[in-house]
This record gives C-alpha cells, structure tokens and sequence, in this order.
C-alpha cells in the first residue's frame, strides 16, 4: 500500500525505538563537527524562521524526526497539537506539573535541566568544564560589576532540547537590570564545553540581575543562547532578544515576581546560569549530572536570612 503523508510521522516515531541515529549523534566527534563546524549563526537564523512555519503536518513531521535524537516527552504539556515547531519549543504545560517548593529558605530551580559545573567562584574564575575556567566579569560584560558573587555559589543549568523551554524566577524577587550581550551561537552541550574556552562568554546572552525579597540577597540569571536558540523571550520586559536584536543593551528595570512566577523562555534549548553572594549552599543532591525539574530545591538561603 503507497504511503500517505499522514502515515510519515507514525512510521517515524516507530523508526525511533530501532533506530541508530541516536546512537550515532552520540558520538563525540560527530557531534561537535555537525553543531559547531558549521555557519552556526546563520543556520541559527534559518532555523528561527522554520520554526515559525504554521503548517500541523509539517510540525508532526518534524517532532518525528526530533525525536530520532531526543527523548522528547510531551506527557505533560498543556496542548498536545501544535501548529508550529515554536510553539512545541516554547510549550506551557499543565497546571500543577512544575509544582515549586514552598520553602522560604529554598532557591528553586528556575527551569528543568541537567546540572552542570558548579561550585564557589573564586579569584574571579568559575567553570564551564573541568579544566576550562573562565570570568565572571567577562562573562557579565563590561557594564556590570560581578564582584559581589566573589566567593558565592553557581550553578550551570543545561537545558536539552527535548525539555520544556521556560524558565521561571527562583524566589520572590525585584528584577532591577538586564544587560543583553550579542554574541556566537556555540553549542553548549557538554561534548563543546570541553572542547571550546570561554565558550558562555563568546555566545550570546542576558545578564538578569536581581535582588531577593527575603534577606535583599543579590542574584544574577545569566540566559545563555546557543546553535539554533538565539531567541530570549523576556515576560518582565516584554521584549524578545535575538541576533538582530537592535538595543538597547542596557534595561534598567524594577519588575518583582513571586517565586515560581515566570521570567521567559528559551525557542529551543540552552543554558541558565545562576550566581548568588557567600553564605547560599547547594540543596542536598545537586552536583553535576543530577536532573532537576523546574521548583525543585536548586540552593538554600544564608542561616537566618
């Protein structure tokens, strides 16, 4: 019997739990060379318009072919039907997935993702990777002052491209800056952070800085763009940062949202990096690998705060 179109995206989906692809783009040199040795920022572009594209069969099509590579699960989305790539990038979920812990000592986890490097930053410097150092004032840029986390906790927040996209503010917090900086599109998956220095402080990226209600602790949200993910959609400020993204660079600001609240999204997939001052520690559990959901326990607050 002819295959008809609609026929594609089952036989696909069944192709997935016999197929070799994933496999195959697990391979480190392979993966590197098709998400890095490439024209990423104008693949980037390209892939930003595709995205947009409102055709349902194309988009089930496409989710097909995703899942070849990913482990993409739509279980817990809110729509099951979409119409566009983006839309299943940026997709809400049901209420109550992502419940956040109500601890007022508690730093939640302001998206789901794979831990990365983490630890305390010291003479300036924290990790992408083991043996891959780089600055907190580079990364930050020019404009912002980063000395305030000297000594103080961060975390490296990964999120894949199969995970739900939109990330959400850790604590009852007042954002008060955000500094864009325009950047490359890197990959940032481990396999590239291992490979490329300074790779966070070459790609694009939005430095959200903020301060809690509860104790007035400085925080900082560093959204880190990377290949096929250059757009930051930024709720609070209602602006959507991209690579043609014209200014200004600088967006004072006084915006409070309450833990959980949401902050943006991400169109595809990236990285979250979070930086707050000495006396925060890591909740019980996270190091680097542990997979977390957004809401659940990222740090605790300083004793009495």
């Amino acid at each position: 019997m002819p295959t008809t179109p609609s026929d594609i995206p089952a036989a696909l989906d069944t192709a997935v739990k016999h197929s070799a692809f994933r496999r195959l783009w697990q391979q480190e040199d392979l993966n590197f060379l098709l998400t890095n040795r490439i024209p990423r920022i104008a693949l980037t572009r390209a892939m930003g318009r595709f995205s947009r594209i409102r055709s349902p069969w194309l988009t089930r099509v496409s989710i097909a072919l995703w899942r070849l590579f990913t482990d993409l699960d739509l279980s817990d989305a809110r729509q099951q039907r979409f119409d566009s790539l983006q839309a299943c990038f940026t997709r809400e979920l049901r209420p109550g997935a992502r419940p956040v812990d109500p601890d007022p000592q508690v730093l939640a986890s302001p998206c789901d993702a794979i831990v990365g490097a983490c630890g305390v930053a010291r003479a300036d410097q924290v990790y992408q990777a083991k043996g891959f150092p780089y600055s907190m004032r580079e990364l930050f840029g020019p404009t912002q002052d980063s000395a305030v986390f000297e000594g103080g906790t961060w975390v490296t927040l990964r999120l894949t491209s199969a995970m739900y996209h939109r990330f959400h503010a850790p604590h009852d917090l007042t954002v008060e800056h955000v500094t864009y900086l325009s950047g490359d599109t890197w990959n940032v998956n481990p396999i590239a952070l291992a490979r490329v220095e300074r790779l966070f402080c070459r790609n694009e990226r939005a430095v959200i800085r903020g301060r809690l209600t509860q104790g007035g602790h400085p925080i900082a949200l560093v959204p880190v763009a990377a290949v096929l993910v250059a757009s930051i959609r930024l709720h609070f400020l209602d602006v959507l940062l991209h690579l043609r993204w014209p200014g200004p660079n600088e967006m004072p600001c006084q915006a409070p949202l309450t833990k959980g609240q949401e902050m943006g999204w991400f169109e595809h997939g990236s990285t979250i990096l979070v930086f707050v001052p000495p006396g925060f520690a890591l909740a019980r559990g996270i190091a680097p690998g542990r997979r977390l959901r957004a809401g659940e326990p990222l740090m605790r607050l300083p004793t009495g705060a």
